[in-house]
């Protein structure tokens, strides 16, 4: 089983950054691989309805969208994550998913249809549920069962180690991450005995 984790922060290795180690580190010790990847900071063009993703199975702009979508399909479980800026994810993260989901729904390859999927924020303060609302409307719209923790998924601070000080954040990412395996894991077991995907033809 992997998950990806996707770190729509500006900063490589920031806050947000430091929230999806946590996880990492939990998912490792529930034998899952988890892997982080991180849109980077060139500037990001949102969609702009060409369909041309529809014929080349990728988005038409060259970038980051398309190598998440080259490797995407290979991954059981998604993560996406994003500081708050004006109480909502960044324009980046946005454009990004708002590209990749478009180009997978229009290519057909179904990379993300079904998998288990979270939304992560990480703020100093506040727009953290509305952030996360923002975020999960792609999920709702793209086909994913959308896992949860006990609390809203967020952590708090202005630095990585302010963000680490945030036990009860922390804690709810970690559970989140266990979560997330046991969906998999029970999906896995369905699959095993047999259970089969829905059929939206009758």
């Amino acid at each position: 089983m992997k998950v990806l984790l996707i770190n729509g922060s500006p900063h490589e290795k920031g806050c947000t950054y430091t929230a999806l180690q946590a996880m990492v580190n939990t998912f490792q010790d529930e034998k899952v691989q988890a892997d982080v990847f991180w849109i980077e900071n060139k500037p990001l063009y949102s969609c702009i309805d060409c369909g041309k993703c529809s014929q080349l199975s990728r988005c038409v702009f060259q970038d980051r969208v398309n190598e998440f979508l080259a490797i995407a399909g290979d991954y059981d479980g998604f993560i996406f994550a994003s500081p708050v800026h004006y109480a909502g994810a960044t324009g980046a993260l946005t454009a990004f998913m708002g590209r990749a989901f478009f180009a997978d729904l229009h290519s057909g390859k179904n990379r993300f249809y079904l998998k288990p999927v979270a939304a992560v924020v990480s703020a100093r303060r506040a727009g953290t549920t509305a952030a996360i609302d923002q975020i999960n409307k792609y999920f709702l719209w793209g086909h994913m069962p959308v896992i949860s923790s006990r609390y809203w998924n967020m952590v708090h601070g202005q630095t990585p180690e302010q963000v680490l000080a945030d036990v009860e954040g922390i804690r709810n990412l970690k559970m989140l991450a266990k979560n997330m395996v046991w969906f998999l894991r029970c999906k896995e077991a369905g699959k095993q005995a047999g259970v089969e995907l829905p059929d939206y033809n009758r």
